[in-house]
């Protein structure tokens, strides 16, 4: 629920800051929303990544006007909302998705500042199912190991939307276009600083790897003390920087808490590359 927790918590105070600028009533609906997830212990994904298409364009000047999530039509009920949304880990595991943008936006770009909330299964709605980017499947060849984890395996998949409808009391941003980026932002940050999870499964590897030393017979032996201490370092350098980005953290608008947004970055920037030596140190360790 990582992604649905960061939408919640930068939209809050967004939404607020909206209203406050323009008078629009999101804040309002948002907290509303937000009640009937709590009460009814729903998950909730968080749809950011567009395909973005040519890097180099904005939304409004690429060729196909549906590499980013738009506002294609509207009427007294709500809006209609095409595009897709790429890279979407736990949408299959969601009960309701939050359409956010994922870049700055300017005057020309207005129908794709959408933030709405939809339930997983809305008409509309196409998924491409498929495994994980990053999953290298090392033990692929055939047989059953191929199965995946039917309960706790991970997944990923595209979302496409198709004229999806979007009521106007599950819309939190319609056109204000100059908020994307701060909705962009403030997510990042929630999102980076949350990285820190990480740390649990690298205590589980330097777990593993102190008791295959034990059971090898070299617990004592000096290089192999220096691995796992080195890794145990690196560890609590992940959880050093996300535990520290929390404690910085200051008051918004709306009253919730934004963390520190240099640490969180620090927090990421060390999980792209701490967790690969940890487990380069647990191999030489195994052998």
């Amino acid at each position: 629920r990582c992604v649905g927790m960061d939408a919640l918590n930068s939209l809050h105070s967004t939404t607020y800051e909206i209203d406050e600028k323009h008078g629009t009533d999101y804040h309002k609906r948002f907290l509303e929303f937000v009640k009937m997830i709590q009460k009814e212990n729903l998950v909730i994904g968080g749809a950011m990544t567009d395909p973005k298409g040519d890097r180099s364009k904005g939304p409004s000047e690429q060729d196909d006007p549906d590499l980013f999530t738009r506002i294609v039509d509207s009427d007294e009920k709500g809006v209609y909302v095409s595009g897709a949304k790429a890279h979407q880990t736990g949408c299959i595991n969601s009960h309701w998705i939050i359409l956010m943008p994922t870049i700055r936006l300017t005057q020309n770009d207005k129908e794709y500042a959408i933030v709405g909330a939809i339930p997983a299964d809305v008409k509309g709605l196409t998924y491409i199912y498929g495994r994980q980017s990053c999953d290298t499947r090392v033990m692929e060849g055939g047989g059953d190991i191929d199965l995946g984890n039917a309960k706790f395996g991970g997944q990923e998949a595209m979302m496409i939307l198709d004229r999806v409808f979007i009521p106007w009391d599950k819309l939190f941003m319609n056109g204000e276009f100059e908020f994307a980026s701060m909705l962009v932002e403030r997510f990042t940050c929630y999102h980076r600083r949350s990285y820190v999870c990480k740390t649990g499964l690298g205590d589980v590897l330097i777990g593993a790897a102190a008791t295959i030393a034990d059971y090898n017979g070299v617990p004592n032996v000096s290089h192999i003390k220096d691995k796992i201490i080195e890794m145990t370092h690196l560890n609590e350098t992940i959880f050093a920087a996300g535990i520290a980005s929390s404690h910085q953290g200051h008051k918004m608008k709306s009253g919730v808490y934004l963390n520190d947004d240099m640490l969180a970055q620090v927090c990421k920037h060390n999980v792209t590359r701490f967790p690969y030596e940890i487990s380069r140190l647990a191999q030489d360790i195994a052998v």
